[in-house]
C-alpha cells in the first residue's frame, strides 16, 4: 500500500518561509500526479499547486510567485517551498497523490492517496 506523510508545518511570522515535505512510501510504480491542497478554518479545501512532471506544474493565483512545488522522484517525495507567507496562508496543508503500485496481493492498482495534514500558521 502507498501512504503519504507530511512534515514541515509550524508557526511563522508574516513574510517568513516554510518548507513542507510529503514522502510517499510503498511499492510505487508510477507517480501520475502530486499536489498540495489547503483548508482554512470554516472553508472548503482548495488546490495550492500540483505537479505532474517537471514541465507540468500549476499554482493557484493566490500563491503564484511565492510558493514553489517540486518533486524528487528518486525519493518519491514532494516539496512546497513557501516564501513571503501571509496570514491568509494559514491553513491545514494536505498532500495528495495519484499512483500506480502493486498491492499486498501483488495486484497492479492505480489509486489516489491523501496525507494526514500539517498545520501552517502565519501570525505575528
Amino acid at each position: 500500500q502507498v501512504q503519504l506523510v507530511e512534515s514541515g508545518g509550524g508557526l511563522v511570522q508574516p513574510g517568513g518561509s516554510l518548507r513542507l515535505s510529503c514522502a510517499a512510501s510503498g511499492s510505487i510504480e508510477t507517480i501520475y500526479e502530486m499536489a498540495w491542497y489547503r483548508q482554512a478554518p470554516g472553508k472548503q479545501p482548495t488546490l495550492v499547486a500540483n505537479i505532474k512532471s517537471a514541465d507540468r506544474i500549476n499554482y493557484s493565483d493566490s500563491v503564484k510567485g511565492r510558493f514553489t512545488i517540486s518533486r524528487d522522484n528518486a525519493k518519491s517525495t514532494m516539496y512546497l517551498q513557501m516564501n513571503d507567507l501571509k496570514p491568509e496562508d494559514t491553513a491545514v496543508y494536505y498532500c495528495y497523490g495519484e499512483f500506480s503500485f502493486f498491492d499486498q496481493q501483488s495486484v497492479w492498482t492505480r489509486a489516489t492517496r491523501w496525507g494526514q495534514g500539517t498545520q501552517v500558521t502565519v501570525s505575528s
